[in-house]
């Protein structure tokens, strides 16, 4: 038992390690990976508690109460009638209880296990870090994202399993920034593959059609205190809002050097991008503030995690809560 609590002891300490060294920024952390093996360790001290260490306590607080069985016997027929060696209760249960190393370990695996495939396969929740999805989406907006509506994909490797329902123009889509796929963006789909999409002065085209927005009154930024031209753009069959700055000019500054590149035409009106198979298109509601597919090129369909469509929580503004399109 010495051994495994030292075991135990190192296994935590390493679990301790990462998280720090993740949390200082000496690491790229991955948290799908760090919940999946600790999924794994907890289930495997799990297992090894209930076919292993469980019955032997409970063989240990039997041979003790069997013990103290036959002295009773053995002193009754001697003929000595007062003792002190009944089993009291509270032994047994010192003998029967779980050690330190178990229960941080075999006594966390319900839980952890029940966060994983929650997490892995049918919601995630994630927080709203900056404002390029205003007004659709604020700072501080606490969302949830369907795992399994573009189909379940393993953790960790993110291969999918099933093929779901296809990703739709308008969608609200969280995925992994192709750049650096251990970051996750959230954006709005505006292209699918095949599709031939122009953002020109400040007006979105999908396939030779402009889409058709209506002016709504100017929108006012708390974080900045500044009024924005306002207006719903149908994309999909939903209308969505967006914000335009018109102070920002129309042409992409600092483009990067992206995977199917030669797909993109840029030019000082915007920039004209045909999407390839297997890739999508996308850009935040906050046209003239988000660094999206007109700078970062296309999200390939192997970095999706999933569709955003429930604000659970704003400790700021509880209003917020709510679904949204």
């Amino acid at each position: 038992m010495q051994v495994m609590q030292w075991f135990t002891a190192a296994v935590l300490a390493a679990f301790v390690g990462y998280i720090g060294a993740w949390y200082t920024g000496a690491i790229e952390g991955n948290f799908a990976l760090l919940l999946f093996l600790a999924t794994v360790v907890t289930g495997l001290y799990w297992i090894a508690e209930r076919v292993y260490f469980l019955p032997r306590r409970r063989a240990a607080a039997q041979a003790l109460e069997q013990s103290a069985i036959a002295r009773r016997a053995e002193l009754d027929r001697m003929g000595i009638a007062k003792t002190d060696i009944e089993v009291s209760e509270e032994a047994k249960g010192r003998i029967l209880m779980q050690p330190w190393w178990l229960d941080w370990t075999a006594g966390l695996f319900p839980v952890i296990a029940i966060v994983f495939i929650l997490r892995s396969f049918l919601f995630e929740p994630f927080k709203i870090p900056s404002g390029s999805m205003i007004p659709t989406l604020l700072v501080g907006d606490l969302i949830l994202v369907n795992k399994f509506t573009y189909g379940i994909r393993l953790p960790v490797i993110n291969k999918k399993i099933t093929e779901g329902s296809p990703v739709q123009r308008g969608d609200v889509m969280v995925f992994r920034y192709p750049p650096q796929p251990s970051l996750d963006y959230i954006k709005r789909v505006v292209g699918v593959p095949g599709d031939e999409i122009a953002y020109l002065n400040k007006r979105l085209t999908i396939n030779g059609k402009e889409l058709p927005v209506a002016e709504l009154p100017d929108f006012l930024d708390r974080d900045v205190m500044r009024y924005f031209k306002q207006f719903d753009e149908t994309l999909g069959d939903k209308p969505h809002r967006i914000i335009v700055n018109n102070d920002v000019p129309a042409f992409i500054q600092g483009a990067s050097n992206f995977e199917f590149r030669q797909n993109c035409r840029y030019s000082v009106e915007g920039v004209t991008c045909k999407v390839p198979e297997g890739h999508y298109f996308v850009m935040g509601d906050n046209r003239d503030n988000s660094l999206d597919s007109r700078y970062w090129g296309f999200v390939p369909d192997r970095n999706i995690v999933g569709k955003a469509f429930f604000v659970w929580m704003n400790f700021g503004d509880f209003k917020r809560i709510g679904s949204f399109h």
